[in-house]
């Protein structure tokens, strides 16, 4: 009853900002167990050939790059089409590329809110949008589709760096999804978010310089790693995660629910 349960054999996925980061755990962990295709975006065309290259090299399955920016609707509408193009179905959409800007409060710039709350906020929305065809298309009541957005613990708490346009379009994202879900699910299409803690990437440069430091205020002791974000993700994408709707996951080392209030330093 339980042999497959975490299996993604023979699925195809996207998973955007898949070039580094969390999305570069996100995909390599969905090719260690099965998927047939992941189709990776990013802005720039050579690290997201190169890490399209990369996994397909280690995995079984094909990592195929899509250098796409989806900041725009033109992007989104590029990025769907050439999916459509090319597959007839996709079971997993993973809504992860993203943006972050900090400033004083007083100088907080207009363009530091509408490019975070652009791609942090629309792009999921109307990228998934624009590929509910294919997830309609792959999506039944024994196998539902995945759609997985990827928010951050400070769209849960308080979190005192000023960055307030990140942290109010991830707390968006979180009620998006679960708005998104509400609807979804009566088409067999399952609507979940991620919300992480401290991971190594280029947006959480604390966590990648100074892990160490970073983990003495993490209640489990230290920071995210790739089978962390891999995990999570595997669990929504597969039948384990079936039953799953609407929820955020804080993968985060018990950050949120340890100090739900005010920190004193930023961790995403």
């Amino acid at each position: 009853m339980f042999t497959n349960l975490f299996s993604l054999d023979g699925r195809i996925a996207l998973v955007t900002g898949g070039s580094r980061g969390i999305g570069k755990m996100i995909a390599a962990g969905f090719l260690s167990q099965g998927a047939a295709k992941v189709y990776i975006t990013a802005r720039k065309a050579g690290p997201c050939d190169a890490t399209a290259k990369e996994l397909s090299a280690q995995y079984p399955g094909e990592c195929i790059a899509l250098p796409i920016d989806i900041s725009t609707m033109n992007g989104i509408e590029m990025l769907a089409a050439e999916i459509k193009k090319r597959e007839p179905r996709l079971d997993i959409l993973v809504n992860n590329a993203g943006a972050a800007w900090g400033a004083d409060f007083d100088e907080f710039p207009e363009s530091g809110w509408d490019k975070v709350m652009t791609l942090n906020v629309k792009t999921p929305f109307f990228l998934t949008k624009a590929l509910a065809g294919p997830l309609r298309a792959a999506a039944s009541a024994d196998k539902p589709a995945k759609v997985i957005n990827i928010a951050s613990i400070d769209g849960i708490f308080v979190n005192p760096m000023e960055t307030y346009s990140y942290a109010a379009s991830k707390s968006g994202l979180i009620h998006l999804t679960r708005r998104m879900a509400v609807k979804l699910i009566r088409d067999h299409v399952v609507v979940t978010a991620i919300a992480p803690g401290p991971f190594q990437s280029d947006m959480n440069k604390a966590a990648r310089d100074n892990a160490d430091q970073v983990a003495t205020r993490v209640p489990a002791g230290r920071i995210g790693t790739d089978e962390d974000m891999a995990g999570a993700a595997i669990y929504l994408a597969s039948r384990a995660g079936d039953y799953v709707v609407g929820a955020t996951i804080a993968v985060d080392g018990g950050i949120v629910y340890a100090n739900p209030g005010i920190k004193g330093d930023g961790w995403d």
